[in-house]
């Protein structure tokens, strides 16, 4: 164990003397984190006694929109108290002890990795619970009395999406026609409730036997609990599955198992309203973590590609809207040119390593480092296929835009903000479909086909 290690080993000794847990700190070990907080797996040992308990520090800097990380520790005591799946807390500190704010909860043994969830055979049985389960839970977590929470911010998630979309830049057209509609057509809230914010496969801990724990509440807020179902619908969080409940169920099946714990009767259209919005704010995120990237805030080939997955959102917020899922049409190809630079083409040569990178690199490698080799061959696809695509795509689009009177995708965003194109709404669904199909066909073609 290093110095630090050492020092924090201690530090936690005492913290956790301090609420009566008297024992000796091993196997102290940290695990990825994310960028707010740091994560330690530890065992405190009391004669032949092994409890094993992870630590959750806050980084040194990080800024939080959420309750705070004691302000989430007394949420879970509330969610516990409710009956919702947690890890148990048994001590927070305000930094006097570990030197910054964290939580130490009990360890619960699982898995949240979502594919492995979805795909694995040894899951099989938890998937068949977990879309009942996760809709129990919910109605559990939207019982907790606001009076036992910490204080929470109060959220307009609508106006929060609306308000982010007009500071970012470049402006995403389809996204304004769709925080346009959402304005227009708002349903009454169902409620005023405890919020998680970020319910999904990959915050969910779940065993043999379903779900085990509700985890990561760093961004909880007060707002409308249908808010957290829609979330658990948006396309991104299935992997893949044709469910749309999380991958594991039907919409149905959510509603009848949130109800039947006690949630109030959920309209299938108001949840198709927080499901869009859900999938606008996820395409802004993903927006906003390639602009850390682009702007020299974290350099990361990972965060890059995730910009790419901002057209993945486009095209189902288009399907999510009035009128349905979009049509496919065939992808048009072009031959590469070869009048000056000969062959191989720039494609070629991107091709060629990419194919070294999927096949020598990757089977050198393990770890996040084979994990970053799937990232960086999926980057070059990407480029092969814009090389080959994006000439003829651009033309086309050009020509979209000039028939709703645009030069650019800025100024389609604009007129459609402002309401100036409402009397030509099929018009604009068919421009902003074949761009946001074009966008696919270089990023993610697969994402074009049905579940």
């Amino acid at each position: 164990m290093g110095e630090r290690d050492a020092e924090l080993a201690t530090g936690l000794e005492a913290l956790l003397a301090s609420r009566g847990l008297d024992g000796r700190v091993e196997g102290l070990s940290r695990l990825s984190g994310g960028a707010s907080r740091e994560t330690y797996a530890f065992d405190l040992v009391a004669g032949d006694r092994r409890r094993p308990l992870i630590l959750q520090r806050v980084r040194q800097g990080a800024i939080s929109t959420g309750p705070g990380i004691q302000g989430e520790a007394a949420l879970l005591r509330a969610a516990d108290a409710q009956g919702v799946p947690v890890p148990t807390v048994v001590a927070d500190d305000d930094g006097t002890h570990v030197g910054a704010p964290a939580l130490v909860a009990e360890r619960l043994e699982g898995e949240t990795i979502a594919r492995k969830l979805l795909r694995d055979d040894e899951w099989a049985e938890a998937r068949r619970r977990l879309v009942g389960q996760a809709g129990a839970a919910l109605a559990a977590v939207h019982r907790i009395p606001i009076a036992d929470a910490p204080p929470l911010r109060d959220l307009d998630l609508l106006e929060e999406q609306r308000e982010l979309a007009r500071t970012l830049g470049p402006p995403f057209p389809a996204f304004e026609l769709a925080l346009r509609w959402l304005a227009a057509n708002r349903p009454p809230g169902l409620d005023h409730a405890v919020v998680h914010g970020d319910f999904r496969l990959g915050n969910l801990l779940v065993d043999a036997e379903g779900l085990r724990g509700v985890l990561d509440w760093e961004i909880a807020h007060l707002g409308d609990p249908v808010e957290d179902l829609g979330w658990y619908c948006v396309r991104a969080w299935r992997f893949g599955s044709p469910l749309p409940a999380g991958g594991t169920g039907t919409r149905e099946e959510l509603l009848a198992a949130y109800e039947a714990a006690g949630g109030r009767p959920v309209d299938p259209e108001v949840l198709r309203w927080w499901e869009l919005l859900g999938t606008v704010r996820w395409g802004l995120i993903c927006h906003v973590q390639a602009s850390a990237h682009l702007g020299g805030v974290v350099r990361s080939m990972e965060l890059a590609t995730i910009g790419r997955r901002v057209a993945e959102n486009e095209w189902d917020v288009l399907g999510l809207l009035p009128g349905g899922p979009l049509p496919v049409a065939d992808t048009p190809t072009a031959p590469d040119d070869v009048a000056l630079h000969g062959r191989p083409t720039a494609r070629e040569l991107v091709e060629a390593v990419r194919e070294w990178i999927e096949g020598d690199v990757r089977d050198a490698t393990d770890g996040r480092v084979a994990f970053h080799t799937r990232v960086a061959a999926n980057a070059l696809h990407m480029v092969e296929r814009e090389l080959q695509l994006g000439p003829e795509q651009r033309r086309r689009h050009a020509d979209g835009l000039a028939t709703l009177g645009c030069d650019t995708d800025e100024g389609l965003a604009k007129r459609i903000r402002s309401g100036a194109l409402d009397d030509r709404a099929e018009e604009v669904r068919e421009v902003l479909g074949s761009m946001v199909r074009a966008k696919l066909e270089v990023a993610n073609p697969r994402w074009l086909l049905p579940d």
